[in-house]
């Protein structure tokens, strides 16, 4: 018995201590053990050879140098560092480290690279030949249909012309989900000459940028009578699409029903299946089941008539369905003929890892289907299928989630050895999954300032047309142009302005985000290490069958902690029965000390209410552990919800333990020391937590009574959403 209670605890604390950021800490860790190379390279021209000096040579974060006279450098860089490599006569340069073997940079010299430039302009002779450049390279190179579309704008003749290119250009943007540069180049085409193209991509673009009530605006301002029947149907599904994305599913079926009329009655095959899947997942939503089964059947049969690849997603769209309602055995069914047909499709041509379509994704959700039918026999084999793949293709996500798989069917069929195998082999992945998430990070990064910097020539291009067309025209009126070129460079500084802050947004919420995600991680050890404590004098005393009821408790709370702990904030009724459990744990360590009661006022509607995981948890330890443990005679720990006002509510722990001054004389001051790390701890997650969600929980903590057993009252005031 006492060996099944400790394996219990060994996989139980591989659980906790291996959630993703801690698996994220180790992987810098290992990163600054790594053995640190000498590297050596050169850079030259690639078509003479010519070293290079004066070269900019820098570890991204670390070591910088220069190339001497003869082209060579020397570096001091890890495995997995990347090299910058830069120079004003040529593109920026970056390497990974992956050894300490010599490097050789070869770079395309300036003055060829601008006689070559200058030759491609002379080659490109008409405006029609630019914008079918910039269709071919949409979907393969956006620098280049960036490129083009510059090159278009500055050849433009007309209104027409102008409104073209930046329809084009914002097309692109939309493809490489780049909305707030689409929305801009949408308005600007819009303004050169409007047309029922500009107007549907840029209600699209509102609603892919998350505005959705503009996006509701602009598709209803446009005028139905001019549009083809295709373009109707795309309006009534932009509308549906927006409506489902602000949860208002009647108005979203009804639009997509409109489409699908359309449709029907003008014989547009490709939207007759995507409108009757899209109504589908909308009345599944709205939880009308047995709608959505009739119209995904739908769907099913039509695109059955379709392409195979259109016949795949469907089934997978269905499959999901099903895996949302428990009906597993319909998914698993779905699932193989999925990967029947993947199979054949692959045999031409290869199906990208981001598509939900792949065989490592699909024998996983074959093999979590199982899983959660209890089926272990079945589900190992796909889970092992879906590794295999994931590991073959490069897949780390699907590799991770996997192997994570595994570990919890072995753990839920009692098989203890192999989930800890399974679980190191998760620890593994992780570390090198987060190393390349910092890669693909910065490398994103890049590719957003590079766009950026696209955008902004653009703009100034068009600024300078107009400037120039007006000196052609208008020699006279030199004032006038003067205010015009400082009105373009105003707007050209308040779009750099804009796409500054919001980067600056978007690092600071990245930050904050990590920095939760570190606090979050210290706040759960010192509350486990007593709680194993515990268990381990149940043992020790013999007393197995209590032991055995704390642990399975202690379990549950554990798997509970767990699946909270990635979240900013959790239902209030899940803290509650997060706090009953964890209270009624410490009381059955501490019967003979304290008596408690948990008090939701009935007034209370605890389901309009959101609280950080966590928050009230160590406030009830530090009452227990620091206030009535050490009362002479049994104390009271009372929780209680009650309204403040109409939108606020207060949660107070009031103990009438000892109180905060005899607790803070009785501690070593080591335990100071730590008691003031964890409630640090706490207020900077309130402070971090309050900074992005706008003041939502504010804590007092204060004595309870005057007493000589003072006590302490925690108050947690918590805002509505």
């Amino acid at each position: 018995m006492k060996k099944i209670i400790t394996n219990s605890l060994l996989v139980i604390l591989l659980f906790f201590f291996g959630n993703v950021t801690a698996q994220q800490d180790d992987a810098v860790l290992k990163k600054k053990d790594s053995p640190l190379y000498t590297i050596r390279g050169s850079v030259r021209e690639s078509d003479t050879y010519k070293p290079i000096s004066k070269v900019n040579i820098e570890v991204n974060g670390g070591a910088y140098t220069m190339t001497s006279i003869d082209g060579s450098f020397i570096i001091n860089a890890r495995k997995g560092d990347e090299l910058v490599i830069r120079h004003k006569d040529f593109e920026t340069v970056y390497h990974t480290i992956i050894n300490d073997e010599r490097i050789t940079v070869e770079v395309e010299p300036a003055t060829p690279r601008t006689q070559s430039r200058s030759k491609f302009k002379a080659d490109i002779k008409s405006f029609n030949a630019l914008i079918d450049s910039i269709t071919k390279y949409k979907k393969l190179d956006i620098s280049k249909s960036i490129n083009f579309a510059g090159e278009a704008i500055s050849q433009s003749g007309s209104q027409q012309q102008n409104a073209e290119a930046y329809l084009v250009l914002a097309e692109v943007y939309m493809h490489w989900k780049q909305y707030d540069l689409a929305l801009t180049n949408y308005r600007v085409s819009l303004q050169n000459k409007e047309t029922n193209e500009a107007k549907l991509g840029l209600a699209k673009a509102y609603e892919r940028n998350k505005n959705y009530q503009e996006s509701i605006d602009t598709y209803q301002a446009i005028d139905k009578k001019q549009l083809s029947n295709y373009q109707l149907v795309t309006l009534y599904e932009g509308l549906g699409d927006t409506y489902f994305s602000i949860k208002n599913y009647e108005a979203s079926i009804t639009a997509y029903k409109k489409g699908l009329e359309i449709s029907n009655t003008h014989l547009i095959k490709p939207k007759v299946v995507d409108l009757n899947s899209k109504i589908a997942q909308a009345y599944n939503s709205e939880g009308r089941i047995d709608k959505a089964e009739q119209f995904f059947t739908n769907s099913l049969d039509l695109a059955e008539k379709e392409t195979k690849k259109r016949s795949l997603e469907e089934k997978e769209t269905v499959a999901e369905f099903n895996n949302i309602n428990r009906n597993y055995s319909e998914e698993i069914q779905l699932r193989k003929e999925i990967v029947k047909d993947v199979e054949d499709v692959e045999r031409d041509s290869i199906v990208a890892n981001e598509s939900a379509l792949t065989l490592q994704k699909q024998n996983y959700k074959i093999g979590n289907a199982y899983f959660l039918q209890k089926d272990y026999a079945n589900a190992i084999p796909y889970l092992e299928k879906s590794r295999e793949e994931a590991d073959a293709k490069g897949d780390l996500v699907v590799k991770k989630d996997a192997i994570r798989k595994i570990s919890d069917v072995y753990v839920d069929a009692g098989d203890f050895e192999n989930a800890k195998l399974a679980f190191e082999a998760y620890k593994m992945v992780v570390d090198e999954l987060y190393i390349k998430r910092e890669q693909e990070l910065s490398q994103s990064d890049r590719f957003r300032r590079n766009i950026i910097e696209q955008q902004n020539r653009i703009t100034s291009l068009e600024s300078d047309r107009q400037l120039n067309a007006s000196l052609a025209n208008e020699r006279s009126k030199n004032q006038e142009l003067i205010i015009y070129s400082l009105i373009a460079g105003l707007v050209l500084l308040t779009i750099t302005a804009f796409f500054m802050y919001k980067y600056i947004k978007q690092q600071r919420l990245a930050n904050n985000l990590l920095a939760l995600k570190s606090l979050r991680s210290q706040m759960n050890p010192h509350f486990i290490f007593n709680a194993l404590n515990s268990v381990n004098s149940f043992i020790a005393s013999n007393d197995e069958r209590t032991a055995n009821k704390y642990l399975s408790d202690f379990s549950h709370l554990m798997r509970a902690v767990l699946e909270n702990s990635e979240e900013d904030f959790i239902p209030l009724q899940k803290e509650i029965e997060l706090l009953e459990l964890y209270t009624k744990l410490e009381h059955f360590r501490f019967q003979d000390k304290f008596d408690y009661d948990i008090a939701v006022d009935a007034n209370v509607v605890v389901g309009e209410y959101q609280i950080p995981p966590m928050l009230l948890q160590p406030y009830i330890e530090n009452a227990v552990w620091h206030g009535l443990r050490y009362k002479t005679e049994k104390g009271h720990l009372q929780i209680t919800v009650a309204n403040r006002s109409a939108n606020e509510i207060t949660i107070t722990i009031a103990d009438d333990g000892i109180g905060r001054k005899r607790s803070k004389d009785l501690k070593t001051e080591n335990q100071q020391k730590q008691n003031s790390k964890g409630m640090g701890n706490i207020k900077k997650r309130v402070a971090i937590l309050n900074n992005m969600y706008k003041d939502k929980v504010d804590v007092f903590i204060d004595d309870f009574t005057t007493e000589e057993d003072a006590g302490t009252k925690v108050v947690v005031t918590l805002k509505k959403d």
